[in-house]
């Protein structure tokens, strides 16, 4: 069996990486051991094994939604549909819309946006759907909003006793507004563990919920994660989460490297990035500390950041996520004008020219001093998302203690919340209220 790989040797000689193998080495014992900073937080860590015995209860809960609905709507911010949609869109066919493709799985609760939401309901109007609604509290401000515009919805076009089976509740075990309201309406429900963060929460239910529902293999997303969890407790030599940490934190804490850019040259894993980006952003950027997660999807980048990435400020490193073997084949034909130029290609795999586009990509930005790591997935399936999946989440964790903060919380994210409370005149927040909005006549 192959597994995803990780090579720095375009950034960074192997010297400079080694000198952080006993750091790195006690960064990890420091998270397996749970002795760090947010130690209450580490059940994503053996999570590919504990999530064992659900899966098949989990499987049977989207069969269900997937035999009754024409969409499932996925409700949730942050950790709590990013993971899942990474996985789907890198899976689903890109115009498995266009196609009549049936169920589809839709987001909403990410955002707050009016038009957004209308559209959403103008879709629903008329169709068999089904929710998933996933908050640990019930009260958090973007999914609850949608939830109650979407859970009235339904009652009102299905019938109460049609959405009591077709709401899927995933929350809290025992407190919370949502976990309430579930009991109360006898909603089907998986638990939100308190020792499992959002941004972390894509191999529990959070994520494999709305996974299965779009049609995936979750025992493969799990078998993946379980075997890089093993992989995770290799010699620092051969174990790819440590020389990652360890090569990105080299990076930023003694080449100047302030950002770092996940890029890819496969259009499906846009956001793979995006769920990167919070996993990282979140985890690292506290302190007044953390390298800055940025993405890129190439070719089509190049044509707009390519320039800065090439001559801009030296701020930057790239990770570069390369899928081997395309799960399609096109070839490229010959034609007897040729009037673009394009008959050396002709009898080329299309993957072949996007090979070519990335290899020389690389190499330029290295010339350009952009240093390079390299993931590489064999193919893109459910068994090598959960592999990288869990690279991540365990190389996040490595990084932090690196950077000598907590990995697990997120003090900055509720500055914006108290501000839109007391803008909203929300009970309870009257003083601050009054405060801003002295402030926004200054």
């Amino acid at each position: 069996m192959k597994h995803i790989t990780f090579s720095y040797a375009s950034a960074l000689k192997a010297e400079k990486v080694n000198q952080w193998k006993e750091q790195v080495i006690a960064a990890d014992n420091t998270l397996t051991s749970g002795t760090g900073k947010g130690n209450d937080f580490l059940g994503w860590l053996h999570l590919p094994e504990d999530i064992q015995p659900q899966l098949q209860d989990i499987q049977a809960t989207a069969d269900m939604l997937r035999r009754e609905c024409d969409i499932i709507v996925c409700i949730g911010i942050g950790g709590s549909y990013l993971g899942a949609k990474a996985v789907n869109e890198a899976l689903l066919s890109s115009f498995g819309a266009l196609e009549g493709n049936k169920p589809q799985v839709v987001y909403a609760g990410q955002n707050i946006g009016e038009d957004y939401l209308y559209e959403l309901q103008a879709l629903l109007k008329g169709k068999k759907f089904g929710i998933i609604c996933i908050s640990k509290s019930g009260t958090t401000t973007e999914p609850a909003l949608a939830f109650r515009l979407l859970k009235t919805q339904l009652e009102q076009q299905q019938g109460k006793a049609a959405a009591q089976r077709l709401i899927v509740c995933i929350t809290d075990a025992k407190r919370g507004a949502l976990r309430t309201l579930a009991t109360q309406e006898g909603y089907k429900t998986y638990v939100i563990e308190d020792n499992i963060g959002g941004r972390f929460s894509v191999l529990s239910p959070v994520g494999l919920l709305p996974i299965a529902c779009a049609g995936f293999d979750i025992q493969a997303l799990i078998q993946g994660a379980a075997d890089m969890e093993a992989q995770c407790a290799l010699p620092f030599e051969q174990n790819i989460a440590m020389q990652y940490a360890a090569a990105r934190n080299e990076l930023y804490q003694r080449e100047g490297k302030k950002v770092e850019m996940l890029v890819n040259f496969h259009p499906k894993l846009h956001y793979v990035s995006e769920w990167w980006k919070q996993l990282y952003g979140e985890s690292e950027g506290k302190d007044k500390k953390g390298i800055f997660p940025a993405s890129v999807d190439f070719t089509t980048d190049l044509h707009s950041m390519g320039q800065y990435i090439q001559d801009g400020e030296r701020i930057l490193m790239e990770t570069v996520i390369s899928v081997s073997k395309a799960n399609h084949e096109v070839i490229f034909p010959h034609d007897e004008q040729n009037l673009d130029g394009l008959n050396f290609l002709a009898g080329k795999r299309v993957d072949e020219v996007n090979k070519m586009a990335e290899l020389g990509t690389r190499l330029a930005h290295v010339d350009g001093g952009v240093p390079n790591m390299l993931i590489e997935l064999p193919v893109l399936n459910e068994y090598y998302l959960g592999e990288l999946i869990y690279f991540f989440e365990r190389a996040c964790g490595i990084s932090g203690y690196l950077l000598d903060v907590n990995p697990f919380n997120q003090p900055g994210v509720e500055a914006y919340k108290k501000n839109m409370f007391a803008l909203l005149d929300k009970p309870g927040y009257e003083a601050e209220s009054a405060a801003l909005r002295a402030r926004l006549k200054e």
